[in-house]
This record gives structure tokens, C-alpha cells and sequence, in this order.
């Protein structure tokens, strides 16, 4: 695996790969890795010749009382995930490279309306610093096929409605959601939890698959919402939202809304926790439905039983 810090040596080697009409994927990480970034680069070297991965803890994303000096850097670990998994390039820039006029003067991608809500509301600025890095790095790595997990479900949708509207020529693809056994979404600040911390955090996926069910069964969406948040609260975390969306954008459902999710966000100690259940209802809102779930949820459905 190749590894560069310099965007001409980058765009040295992709100019190389598309003069051999090579397709290229690319998966963007803020390090730290595990089996869900991992899942995304095999499926990356799926679907492309070439993959690119990249880590760049994006300071433009957090704010000023979050995380951003704590926030766990293990490179050398990285490297090695990145290269069994079959990544070809890892683009590691720094935050000269990618802000060379500075963090205050930087143009900025803002993607409104679905930004300011759920996270985007608990987490103001966020998606815009999220928006702006990612713009920048497909910018920069002119893939074919960029990837994504759909535990940041919002995020996703960010993504996609940005490269729409600005035209970018590429793909982007979600990737189901990687889950620990007891039903835990991976993440990158899951190594913030203590040992008792640990064993609590997977009562945010009991609630969401209670909720996916009581949507099922035909409950009320405030219903859903409220009982969900109950749940949460009982097990020792501190509920930031629980909300039943529109997949499609996160809109507010109508009862003929087919394709819904139900989406979280709860605080336990240092870390926050979000995660999220896809559910398809054959007649909307006032008919039965069907929860879609994501890989390793059989796994966690045991657990649950």
C-alpha cells in the first residue's frame, strides 16, 4: 500500500490508474479503524480496481467544547487494517494541506435544510464541516465510487443531496451497518466507554428495534418516539433524540410514506452514541410494516430474546 501526505503525489498516482482506464473507489475515514471501515474498503475493492482510503481527523467538524484533541489517532494500526484489507493508497493530508489558507477563511459547503436537524441540530456547524472536508476530498481524489456507512444515516443523506446538487461526478454508495454481537453500532468513539459503560450501550439498538416494531405493529409514530426515549433513559444513558423520519430526506412522515427510519442519538460518560433502523411499510404509516435490517442485526436479534 502506497501512502502519501501530498496532494500532487495523489493525483500523481490517480492520474496513472485512469490512463490505464482503471475504476477507482474511495472510502474517507477520520482513522481510529474498525470492522465497519474495514467493510467498507473490501466492499470498495468489490466494486473498483483501485481503492483509495483516507484518514484526516477534519477539525472544521467539530465544536469548540467537543472532542477534537482527544479524539483517538492510531496510524500505524490503521496502516496495517487498511493494507490486509486491500486498500491500494492511503491519502493521510495534513491540516495544512487541507486548509492552506486556514480554518477561518476556508469557502464552506452548506447543505440546508436536512443539516440543521437531529445531529445537525444537537451539533450545530457540524454537517457543514462535514459537507466542506468531503467535498474537498473528492475533489481532490476524483473517484469513481466513494462509500459510506449507513450508521451515519444523516450523513449519508448529506452527502448524496451535496454531490446532486454540485454536480460531482461520482457515485455514492451506503454500506449497511457493522454491529458488534450484543447489537452495538461500531464506532470509532465506542473506545470511550468504560467497561460498564460498554455493557449499557446497546440498549440505544434494543430501543430502536422496539420502535422499529412497535411501527410494525401499527403504534403511532410520538408513540414510538416516546417509548424509545423511555427505554434509553432506563438503561443509564441520557437521550438526545429519538425520531421517525422520511428515508428519503428526513422530512417529517406522511402516513403514506412508504420508506421511513428511525433514527437516535443518546450520550453515555464521554462518548455519544447515534445509530439507526430502516423500516418499510407495504401501506405507509397506517398499514403493517417490515423492518430492513442491517448486517450482524440476526446476531443482535438473539441477543435481544
Amino acid at each position: 500500500m502506497n501512502i502519501v501526505e501530498d496532494l500532487n503525489d495523489l493525483r500523481t498516482q490517480v492520474r496513472t490508474w485512469r490512463a490505464a482506464g482503471e475504476r477507482i473507489a474511495f472510502v474517507p475515514t477520520m482513522g481510529n479503524l474498525h470492522e465497519g471501515h474495514i467493510t467498507l474498503v473490501r466492499e470498495a475493492r468489490q466494486r473498483a480496481r483501485r481503492v483509495i482510503a483516507s484518514i484526516f481527523v477534519n477539525p472544521l467538524q467539530f465544536g469548540p467544547t467537543e472532542d477534537l484533541a482527544a479524539y483517538p489517532r492510531t496510524p500505524q494500526r490503521d496502516q496495517t487494517l487498511l493494507a490486509v484489507a486491500g486498500c491500494d493508497l492511503l491519502f493521510a493530508p495534513g491540516v495544512a494541506t487541507m486548509y492552506p489558507q486556514g480554518q477561518e477563511a476556508q469557502t464552506r459547503v452548506e447543505v440546508p435544510g436536512v443539516s440543521d436537524l437531529l445531529c445537525g441540530a444537537s451539533r450545530p456547524g457540524h454537517f457543514i464541516g462535514v459537507a466542506t472536508v468531503v467535498c474537498k476530498l473528492l475533489n481532490m481524489v476524483q473517484p469513481d465510487l466513494a462509500l459510506f456507512g449507513e450508521k451515519d444515516f444523516q450523513q449519508l443523506l448529506i452527502i448524496r443531496r451535496m454531490v446532486a446538487d454540485l454536480n460531482l461526478p461520482v457515485e455514492i454508495a451506503g454500506v449497511p451497518t457493522v454491529r458488534e454481537p450484543d447489537g452495538l453500532a461500531m464506532s470509532s468513539r465506542n473506545g470511550y466507554l468504560s467497561a460498564a459503560e460498554r455493557t449499557q450501550a446497546p440498549a440505544l439498538y434494543r430501543a430502536l428495534t422496539a420502535a422499529a416494531q412497535g411501527l410494525a405493529a401499527g403504534r403511532p409514530a410520538p408513540e414510538v418516539e416516546s417509548t424509545a426515549t423511555a427505554m434509553i433513559a432506563a438503561a443509564g444513558l441520557r437521550p438526545d433524540y429519538v425520531s421517525v423520519r422520511r428515508a428519503a430526506d428526513l422530512g417529517e412522515p406522511a402516513a403514506s410514506d412508504r420508506e421511513l427510519v428511525v433514527l437516535a442519538a443518546a450520550y453515555l460518560g464521554r462518548a455519544r452514541l447515534i445509530d439507526n433502523l430502516s423500516v418499510t411499510h407495504p401501506g405507509g404509516l397506517t398499514g403493517p410494516a417490515a423492518t430492513r435490517h442491517s448486517k450482524n442485526d440476526d446476531a443482535a436479534q438473539q441477543f435481544l430474546r
